[in-house]
């Protein structure tokens, strides 16, 4: 779905459980042109009607084609637990959005609206999910569930973090990474939405990344993104004042005297992060506020289909 198409949706749809719906209608609609032909988000396939079994589950649409009994066959109750985790500290509420900007285009809002997408997906496919907030202290946790009482628990919190926050929050991703890997028992995809911003070592993060495959769960990293300004350092030669939105610290600068060094680095950086992870085998997925929601459905599904 293009974002586009997605703007004339939140336009039309405020609640973030319907617009999540609708970006995965969408991207479902159009998956007879991937390499997932043939994929189901409602059940397995169909077997022939034995009498005396449940008619719970008997296609009657197909009967009314037919004139033959059939059943959707489901696959286990559970396929497959899913545990997302979000950063969000003060850096994932940028940029500021201005008053005609939609909610995902910061880093918060845009992993808000990705982790409600896979939300969505999953409950199609009656997978359990849970979540984990962090900043500078681990703000919540909701282990795997698949009810819907539980879902809506976790759409409100979620929706809830679209708020401004109200003081400036750091990063202490390593410390809370060890301590969801401890909560989290039963073998599950991990899924973590972060920017990356962290003052600790490279070496530490890692640790704590890989903390999160010690049960033999599969973890996925999305680096969220504001691609314009923080990859290409798109800003004008003016004197201009940066702002850590975590520390406070600020700098002033002409923004072209450092634009190469800057972009050099934060190649080197990102070329570092992409390297380790694989060495790790961590799924490492740069995504922009800017970007559509087929990367993050089509690297989910991916990684399902490997997860086994």
């Amino acid at each position: 779905m293009k974002i586009e198409e997605q703007k004339e949706l939140v336009s039309g749809f405020k609640h973030l459980e319907l617009f999540a719906n609708q970006v995965v209608e969408g991207f479902i609609s159009g998956m007879h042109k991937s390499p997932f032909h043939g994929f189901s988000a409602e059940f397995a396939e169909h077997k022939v009607y034995n009498s005396g079994e449940s008619t719970k589950h008997i296609d009657w649409k197909l009967f009314a084609k037919t004139d033959r009994l059939y059943t959707k066959k489901y696959e286990e109750e559970t396929n497959l637990r899913c545990h997302l985790i979000i950063d969000n500290s003060s850096s994932m509420h940028y940029p500021k959005l201005k008053n005609d900007d939609a909610f995902y285009h910061n880093k918060i809002g845009f992993s808000v609206l990705a982790s409600a997408v896979l939300m969505s997906l999953l409950k199609k496919q009656r997978d359990a999910v849970g979540l984990s907030v962090y900043s500078d202290t681990f703000e919540y946790y909701a282990p795997e569930k698949g009810s819907e009482r539980h879902h809506r628990m976790i759409l409100n919190k979620l929706e809830e973090l679209l708020e401004k926050p109200k003081v400036s929050k750091s990063t202490d991703t390593v410390t809370f990474l060890h301590q969801i890997a401890e909560k989290i028992h039963r073998r599950s995809m991990i899924i973590l939405f972060t920017d990356m911003f962290q003052t600790v070592n490279n070496e530490a993060l890692f640790n704590a990344l890989q903390h999160l495959k010690h049960n033999k769960h599969k973890v996925v990293v999305f680096h969220v993104i504001d691609k314009k300004t923080e990859i290409n350092f798109n800003f004008d030669n003016a004197p201009r004042k940066f702002i850590d939105l975590e520390t406070g610290e600020e700098i002033n600068i002409f923004a072209d005297t450092v634009k190469d060094a800057y972009e050099e680095k934060v190649n080197e950086f990102f070329n570092t992060l992409a390297m380790t992870c694989a060495q790790n085998r961590i799924k490492y997925v740069p995504v922009a506020v800017s970007d559509s929601f087929e990367k993050i459905l089509t690297t989910y599904l991916v990684e399902k289909q490997q997860f086994g």
